[in-house]
């Protein structure tokens, strides 16, 4: 950990997860499991080819909530697997697991609040569903399609700003209701279930602010960055603009070119500007450099004209 309480990829594994148990579900997000032994964060993530830093973007923004990230330096990608790993967490575990709890503790045939409280958490957890399901069925397959250079022009992450709903909102409610409102003569399984809104209502608190503060920021900047272009995509050079870069590096003028090629100066120099345009080289010496890599002259047929210059 550096002097400003952030951890870096030198800071061991071991001691970020015994001085912060809380982040062993972050961890698991990331496919990252115990029996790491000695190494360093930037090993264990390498190691599980997980980006180190923005495991480290994730991990310092929960232990410092008013972090502000480098955002060009994180990875879309691996905030995208983090948080559908992390639905599957809410969804398939999590939230089921609390049901249970409260079925355990409550009883609903005999006390109209436990029915009430019950019917609640459903209606909740029904929810969270519909968020995080819109997510995995809108959000990501938008993300998707950035990743692979496709924008998407009836969509963008703005939309999903808008209508970010902050889900443990409702859970922090149920919590409150069954602490002032449901019958004495608790138990300690109610208890038990009532630890565990409170945990969940600071994961999902957590899982908010990765999305807020990281994902919604890194994605905005990944739909206004141009996608490189494909292989497939690039302009190829014709034979007619291979031969003017051939006589261009043996030092020929624009019209000595025409003539040697019996086409008109104007031409030469259309052909020119194109040359320059594909390959984003506008000076005789880069074409020379050019026409040498890719075999279009013999370093022995300029030899000369690099003397000269």
């Amino acid at each position: 950990m550096n002097k400003t309480g952030y951890y870096t990829s030198e800071d061991l594994m071991c001691d970020l997860v015994t001085s912060h148990y809380t982040l062993l579900q972050a961890m698991s997000r990331f496919g990252i499991a115990p029996g790491f032994g000695d190494k360093s964060i930037g090993e264990v993530c390498a190691e599980h080819k997980v980006d180190a830093t923005t495991f480290l973007a994730v991990v310092n923004l929960m232990l410092h909530p008013s972090l502000i990230p480098d955002i060009e330096a994180v990875s879309v990608r691996a905030l995208t697997d983090y948080l559908h790993n992390a639905h599957r967490y809410f969804l398939d575990f999590r939230l089921p697991s609390i049901r249970r709890k409260l079925i355990e503790a409550v009883n609903c045939s005999q006390n109209d609040v436990a029915f009430a409280i019950l019917r609640y958490y459903d209606d909740y957890c029904a929810e969270v569903n519909r968020h995080m399901e819109y997510e995995e069925q809108t959000v990501f397959p938008y993300v998707e399609g950035l990743l692979a250079g496709r924008a998407q022009s009836d969509y963008s992450i703005a939309i999903f700003r808008r209508q970010h709903d902050r889900v443990e909102e409702h859970l922090s409610e149920l919590k409150n209701i069954i602490i002032k409102y449901y019958p004495s003569g608790g138990s300690n399984e109610l208890n038990d279930a009532l630890y565990d809104i409170f945990t969940c209502e600071q994961e999902l608190s957590a899982h908010n602010a990765v999305e807020d503060t990281l994902f919604i920021p890194a994605v905005e900047l990944l739909a206004s960055t141009p996608p490189p272009k494909r292989e497939e995509e690039r302009q190829e050079l014709s034979s007619r603009e291979r031969e003017i870069i051939v006589c261009v590096v043996k030092g020929m003028t624009n019209k000595e070119i025409a003539e040697e090629l019996c086409i008109s100066t104007h031409t030469v120099i259309t052909h020119r500007r194109n040359i320059a345009s594909k390959l984003q080289i506008h000076s005789a010496a880069g074409l020379t450099i050019y026409a040498i890599v890719n075999k279009l002259v013999e370093l022995s047929e300029i030899k000369d004209t690099i003397e000269r210059e």
